[in-house]
């Protein structure tokens, strides 16, 4: 059966809403939605493992990683369930996210249901630079929204 969830973010400055599609179980989860208020370019966006806004992002608590593993791309071997790349503003401070990520699942030991979505301001490196926070964070900077991912009414 198919499961939906919904995100809505808020920062400072930056706003938006996603939406989350698993067709069946075990299936790609389809992401779809705006981020409005970025500077234009390259974000992180990663799934964090508190569902915890109480003190603002910080309050989401690391990367969902429950295989302890380093960060990753998100078509990498290696890599944190919730890392999901980098979104892309464009002139006017717009990310059109459309994705579909084999690992995130709206059920099972990767539910990202309860957990927090993440938008940093700086690009994710992947884990494949140097910087000592390329292997755990992508080094994407602060985090400038974020939401709670809620199940929606199908």
């Amino acid at each position: 059966m198919p499961t939906k969830a919904v995100c809505v973010l808020r920062g400072e400055v930056v706003q938006g809403t996603l939406w989350f599609n698993q067709q069946c179980t075990g299936g790609p989860v389809h992401v779809t939605g705006d981020v409005i208020g970025l500077e234009k370019g390259l974000h992180g966006f990663h799934i964090h493992e508190f569902g915890d806004n109480t003190n603002g992002c910080i309050s989401a608590g690391a990367h969902f990683n429950p295989e302890g593993k380093d960060h990753g791309a998100p078509n990498a071997s290696i890599r944190h369930v919730g890392d999901l790349g980098n979104v892309t503003a464009d002139d006017k401070g717009i990310a059109k996210v459309d994705i579909s990520d084999n690992i995130i699942s709206l059920e099972g030991v990767n539910n990202i249901i309860g957990r927090t979505l993440v938008v940093h301001a700086d690009p994710d490196d992947l884990g494949i630079t140097d910087h000592e926070l390329s292997k755990t964070t992508g080094n994407a900077g602060a985090r400038v929204a974020c939401g709670i991912v809620g199940l929606a009414k199908l």
